[in-house]
């Protein structure tokens, strides 16, 4: 288990502020935010190359705070691999095992064995200049894995990869992840990822962790504006709860929506563009919500394709390409807003 306890850390103008984080034996947690959040510094906290100002690091029960990084027994792999130019790949995955002075013939069944695990033992006598990123990126994988470590930092693996590239490797990570069993942090700025990968997820901002739980609560409840915001939620009012039954009624200016809350008086509102369903026509569904809306904007994205919805509230949704030439949506038509009130998260 890695604990970090009230971690503070300046560095410059930035600082890390009163960190507070358990992650598990054997968990894989990734930590999402915007760029110079400190995201990276809590990795490097973690493996000992900085020093917190205050606060303690503490991995399976022993305070590691002022140990040097060899003492820790971590794997780390930054997003630009690091992997010595001058070596090839063999002797990179053992170069750990090496300065240990592991017995050749251990040396030799731990290399074995990482390498299959990896499908890179075609690659062994090949140097790093002659790979490619992703055959780089299962080197470094496997030279931070085969001294067997305790944890496994790993900051934005795959951001350097080509989509197939990615798609291809995550599965790779989440297989190895549960044959090694090894605990592992993993930033990444790729929504997609953190959801594919993580048993729980961590949100930062400016130097300070702002909301953690499972993939489904940080996506799907988030506890604060910024955290929404940053998640792609898009649909974010102010509002107010007007009655008091377990389904409760919330007044976004002249529209009332419905949504489940325990919370009285003044809330934030907020609605995935996924969750919406849209309709040429009013049809019964179970779906509280239903708004008459006109089209007012249609943005293209890639596979997908934003409606911009002036229903009393302007509305984000997201549908397929099919979807829109199916229905021949066009700008200034009206259709039909449908959410459940599920899907309306309030905060």
């Amino acid at each position: 288990m890695i604990n970090i306890r009230n971690v503070y850390k300046q560095l410059g103008d930035f600082s890390l502020k009163n960190i507070n984080l358990s992650i598990d034996d054997n968990e894989y947690y990734v930590l999402v935010g915007p760029t110079g959040a400190g995201k990276t510094v809590i990795l490097e906290i973690i493996s000992g190359m900085y020093k917190p100002d205050s606060g303690n690091v503490w991995i399976n029960g022993r305070n590691v705070t002022s140990e040097y990084p060899e003492e820790r027994h971590i794997g780390f792999v930054y997003q630009d691999y690091m992997l010595f130019p001058n070596l090839d790949v063999r002797e990179n995955i053992t170069f750990a095992l090496k300065l240990q002075k592991i017995p050749q013939k251990s040396m030799n069944e731990k290399l074995e064995e990482i390498t299959a695990m990896l499908n890179i033992k075609d690659l062994l006598e090949r140097h790093p200049a002659t790979l490619s990123g992703g055959e780089q990126q299962r080197v470094a994988l496997a030279r931070a894995l085969i001294a067997e470590p305790k944890v496994l930092l790993l900051d934005e693996p795959l951001s350097a990869l080509d989509p197939q590239s990615k798609e291809l490797f995550q599965q790779d990570l989440k297989s190895i992840h549960h044959k090694t069993k090894t605990t592992t942090i993993h930033i990444t700025h790729d929504f997609n990822e953190a959801y594919i990968l993580a048993d729980r997820i961590g949100v930062m901002c400016s130097g300070e962790l702002v909301q953690t739980g499972t993939p489904f609560e940080v996506f799907q409840r988030p506890t604060s504006q910024f955290v929404a915001e940053f998640l792609g939620m898009e649909n974010i009012y102010s509002g107010e709860v007007v009655n008091g039954s377990k389904v409760q009624l919330i007044r976004i200016g002249s529209v009332s929506i419905s949504g489940i809350t325990n919370l009285k008086g003044k809330v934030r509102v907020a609605i995935r563009p996924e969750d919406i369903i849209i309709s040429r026509e009013k049809f019964s569904s179970s779906a509280r919500n239903t708004l008459n809306s006109r089209i007012i904007k249609i943005v293209s994205q890639g596979p997908f394709v934003k409606l911009i919805l002036d229903a009393g509230i302007t509305l984000a949704v997201l549908v397929t390409k099919q979807a829109l030439e199916e229905m021949d949506l066009k700008v200034g038509q009206s259709v039909w807003a449908i959410f459940k009130s599920t899907a309306v998260h309030i905060f």
